[in-house]
């Protein structure tokens, strides 16, 4: 199981200092388990601190993160553990690869749980299958192979651990738009391998709209808009209102919309955007 509860969470960096800032106000969300969450906001919005307390990396000024009933800043102990069963990839991540050979960096989270190494070897080839990183690399120095390369190389590091919640912060950032399908392809098989809860930061509107079950909206450190993709882009003044953008079909359809061509229904994909066309056309007379 990997249900999140966060519990009337507020963090405040720099307390009782002239720079003390509130970067979380009193958020309260539940994450069942197995959902594909984006979580979008302006900078500065509060995401990466958020998703940085879920496998507490930091901890709570006041309130509670609940996995599976159990708060995960209990003790040093339960910091430790939680941080194996909620994998976080940051932003870049293939900046923090520093092991001799690509085989020894994904099996680096593997040995700190003090596995077999029958175990260990087993959770490498897995999590390089899922991310598509061929065994043939295992024994070359991951900074030899490309920035996609070893993207998929860090995330697999963390896949490795076989986390029941697996974080992305922008995980498609500086890629280009094959290497960017590669990754979303790679986290989407492991979601449907597993099971897992999938929660990803992201820019990229249309990343969102494709791949979230739910959309979660920040702004100025509080939860402004919550729900299903058809539900956030349906109000696109309002998502642009916060300082974002909404996804290309849904600037097209607005667009159209000016022009006195009304798709009369929420765009917010490649595929409704065609799905509109067609019956927008089906229904015209001439």
């Amino acid at each position: 199981m990997a249900h999140i509860s966060i519990v009337d969470l507020t963090h405040i960096y720099s307390m009782g200092t002239p720079f003390e800032k509130k970067a979380l106000d009193h958020i309260s969300l539940e994450i069942p388990q197995g959902q594909m969450v984006g979580l979008i906001g302006h900078t500065g919005s509060g995401k990466s601190s958020l998703v940085q307390h879920l496998n507490a990396l930091i901890q709570p000024t006041s309130g509670q993160i609940l996995l599976d009933g159990n708060d995960i800043n209990a003790s040093k102990i339960t910091r430790r553990d939680v941080k194996f069963q909620v994998g976080l990839v940051f932003q870049y991540p293939e900046y923090q690869l520093f092991e001799e050979t690509v085989y020894k960096d994904i099996s680096f989270g593997p040995q700190n749980m003090q596995l077999s190494a029958s175990e260990i070897d087993e959770r490498v080839r897995e999590a390089a299958g899922f991310t598509g990183v061929g065994e043939d690399l295992f024994d070359k120095s991951p900074l030899e192979l490309s920035g996609g390369q070893k993207r998929r190389i860090a995330i697999a590091g963390v896949l490795a651990m076989r986390p029941s919640v697996l974080i992305l912060d922008e995980p498609t950032a500086g890629l280009d738009p094959e290497g960017s399908r590669r990754i979303l392809s790679n986290v989407t098989a492991y979601r449907q391998a597993t099971g897992s809860t999938v929660i990803i930061v992201s820019h990229n509107m249309d990343d969102m709209a494709s791949l979230a079950d739910r959309i979660i909206v920040l702004s100025h450190g509080t939860v402004a808009m919550d729900g299903t993709p058809e539900q956030i882009f349906s109000d696109p003044e309002k998502i642009q209102s916060l300082s974002l953008d909404v996804p290309q079909s849904t600037r097209i359809a607005l667009a159209l919309k000016k022009l006195g061509v009304d798709l009369r229904q929420p765009v917010f994909t490649h595929e409704g955007l065609l799905s509109a066309i067609l019956n927008y056309r089906g229904g015209v007379t001439c």
